[in-house]
């Protein structure tokens, strides 16, 4: 979703100072609080930020949006995403895959377009999607099964990931903050991420645009410890300047435009 150079100067003002008036906020941006409330309105609407009486301040840390709700939030924009990370993974590779509704856009498009994958996954939903290929290799890791979105975390998880050394991790992030921070809610989650991270020879992200500078509670990693970054829409300026100096890769999956990989 392309945001406006407005929301990303609310949302930077808001970050530095906690909580900002509306007041405040349209004679700093030099607009109407009108146009303030309605730009609140929009990016209370994405997750990023709280609504209150007056003003506005972060959104959530804790907890996650309901995956009812994120399922259905920027369907088209993961599906581009999907069929871009899929472009680059060649038949016959072995990848791990964590828990989100991007990466089971990615599962739906490697179904696609795909043959004789084998696929370990901590999350039900993905592996699902995936049963699809009667020639994929689909491996569930053991583990505490999460009934709100199917995803599998714990001490099983881990050890089982260990015995594994694979060619790609494609992983989700549930926020990028703007100094490069991959964030996220579980540090269950974010142990099975690191985990499949750690034994993986080339490592995927894939975040829709909406997750740039998004808040969370627990880190991930930084964003200089992947090696390609596939999203929907430019980052924020901030984070051009470090994937840029950490060589990490940018695809961007715009609408209308091919998702073969470059060649060399």
């Amino acid at each position: 979703m392309n945001r406006l150079p407005r929301h990303e100067q609310i949302l930077k003002l808001i970050r530095a100072n906690g909580f900002m008036p509306i007041e405040e906020l349209a004679r700093r941006l030099d607009v109407t609080p009108q146009t303030i409330r309605r730009d609140i309105n929009q990016l209370s609407e994405e997750n990023l930020l709280r609504r209150f009486h007056g003003g506005a301040a972060l959104g959530p840390s804790v907890e996650n949006e309901e995956y009812s709700v994120r399922k259905v939030k920027h369907q088209a924009e993961k599906a581009r995403i999907g069929e871009l990370v899929a472009s680059h993974i060649p038949d016959d590779a072995s990848l791990f895959m964590n828990i989100g509704t991007t990466i089971e856009a990615v599962a739906r498009a490697l179904c696609n377009t795909h043959k004789h994958l084998r696929i370990v996954t901590n999350c039900i939903n993905v592996a699902t999607v995936l049963t699809r290929r009667q020639d994929f290799e689909i491996i569930i890791t053991g583990g505490v099964v999460r009934h709100k979105d199917g995803g599998i975390t714990g001490v099983a998880t881990l050890d089982m990931i260990e015995q594994f050394r694979v060619d790609y991790a494609i992983v989700g992030a549930s926020g990028v903050d703007l100094d490069g921070s991959l964030m996220d809610y579980d540090y269950r989650e974010v142990r099975a991420a690191q985990a499949m991270m750690k034994n993986a020879r080339q490592r995927y992200l894939a975040v829709d645009s909406s997750k740039f500078g998004r808040n969370a509670m627990m880190k991930l990693c930084h964003i200089s410890e992947v090696n390609d970054v596939f999203t929907d829409d430019d980052p924020p300026v901030e984070l051009l300047p470090i994937l840029s100096d950490k060589n990490v890769r940018l695809h961007v999956a715009r609408p209308g435009e091919p998702v073969a990989p470059e060649t060399e």
